[in-house]
């Protein structure tokens, strides 16, 4: 991260300067530090969850109906807000919907009913769903193929550190102030990260950019291209179901898991619930760090991207017998190594960059997302009823990595070579 090499950017209209390798990495701090509100703000519902069922007598159905809301709106804006990552000024439309997602967020804290819970929820989800193709797309405009790992992993660890950091913050809010004021406090004050990001954002050289790679697009319609089969955008959609619901079983469960499987005082679930967390985040720059090393070596960049995956995917077998252990900290011991599944994260991230259009990076993000959310939907719901047929979280347990693991399938054998869909230009970088 040497601030004073120069970037290896896509050449900029009029003999414009470059941004700076500086620059270019206070953006992705700043995206990093986006992505830890974002999941800070979306996982506070789970830590609140049980006192906010004794509040409003909430069942389990109930209680998987509340944490699924947010991810109803948050996937359906997926194909939208990508194609506006691809065709708006990225500036704007993340400090907007970043706004809008704060605010939900607040407002949380006085809602009345279930009903309100839920319409917030579906509010929140509509502003946080630009985090990824934004993200995406922002990463893929000022960095190298071979480059892309590292940026990716680093912003989106902010997703587990945000996590993470509910872990420790919102037990202790919730503990001594309940759990309305404790959303009204970690809602409204995050609008204070847009300062830095109107300051930093270098948006003529991104706009130039994204208009190049537009520019570089085939004529027709983005979406009729997008919806006609790609065997690739199948591949990473398959895939990234699969990742997406054992991510989101972990995510929506996990914390409720310590406190009523395990018997854990609600500050102790939600503290050591964030070690997994914690762990999954700082894999993801670890694993997309050391996958740029080996292509930069001369390493094959498919087989590497996927091979790291494969890797990660396999840590979520640890899972299983967490459910299946005596004591909590056997099983708090296993959950902690499945956070290893973040190894695989950013090569995610790199191998749709590698295969998308770059004109359209935003457009199959918001594709992937979507179907990774449909993960997000169904996890909260089928961990709910499992647990209610069965008494126990074991099944749950058993399907989430069985999940995750038929995602390898897709990435080794429907999604190709990495390389831009055919009839893309590539990527006007050196």
């Amino acid at each position: 991260m040497d601030s004073a090499a120069p970037s290896p950017l896509i050449p900029p209209a009029g003999g414009r300067a470059p941004v700076s390798n500086a620059r270019r990495w206070s953006v992705v701090s700043l995206l990093f530090i986006a992505s830890i509100i974002n999941y800070f703000d979306r996982a506070t519902i789970s830590f609140a969850l049980p006192l906010i069922s004794r509040d409003f007598h909430l069942g389990p159905a109930s209680e998987g109906l509340l944490l699924s809301a947010f991810f109803w709106s948050y996937t359906l804006m997926q194909l939208p807000i990508g194609a506006m990552a691809d065709h708006m000024d990225l500036l704007w439309i993340y400090a907007a919907t970043f706004a809008l997602w704060s605010l939900a967020q607040g407002l949380t804290g006085i809602a009345g009913s279930l009903a309100v819970l839920i319409v917030l929820r579906l509010v929140l989800g509509v502003g946080e769903s630009i985090y990824l193709p934004g993200g995406t797309k922002i990463v893929s405009l000022l960095y190298k193929p071979e480059e892309r790992g590292a940026p990716s992993g680093f912003f989106d660890f902010g997703t587990r550190i945000g996590i993470a950091a509910g872990g420790l913050v919102m037990p202790l809010l919730l503990a001594r102030f309940g759990w309305r004021l404790a959303f009204v406090a970690v809602g409204v004050p995050g609008l204070l990260w847009l300062i830095p990001w109107f300051a930093v954002f270098p948006a003529h050289a991104v706009r130039e950019r994204a208009r190049a790679a537009r520019a570089a697009l085939p004529p027709g319609s983005s979406l009729h291209r997008a919806i006609h089969f790609n065997r690739n955008l199948v591949g990473i959609c398959l895939g990234f179901f699969c990742f997406d619901y054992f991510w989101y079983l972990m995510v929506a469960w996990l914390p409720d898991y310590l406190y009523v499987e395990r018997h854990l005082s609600i500050v102790k679930a939600g503290l050591y619930a964030a070690l997994p967390y914690a762990v999954f985040g700082v894999s993801e720059p670890l694993g997309g760090w050391i996958a740029d090393r080996l292509i930069r070596h001369g390493w094959d960049e498919t087989r590497t991207r996927k091979g790291i995956v494969t890797v990660g995917f396999l840590f979520g077998l640890l899972i299983i017998p967490a459910a299946r252990v005596r004591t909590a900290g056997e099983a708090l011991a296993l959950i902690v190594g499945s956070g290893l599944v973040g190894l695989s994260t950013a090569n995610l991230i790199v191998i749709l960059q590698s295969c998308a259009p770059p004109g359209e990076v935003g457009l199959w993000t918001g594709f992937e997302n979507f179907a990774g959310n449909i993960g997000g939907i169904l996890a909260p719901l089928l961990t709910g009823f499992l647990i209610k047929w069965s008494g126990s979280f074991l099944p749950a347990f058993i399907l989430g990595p069985a999940i995750l693991l038929s995602g390898l399938f897709s990435y080794w054998f429907i999604v190709g070579r990495l390389e831009p869909a055919a009839g893309a230009a590539p990527a006007a970088l050196p």
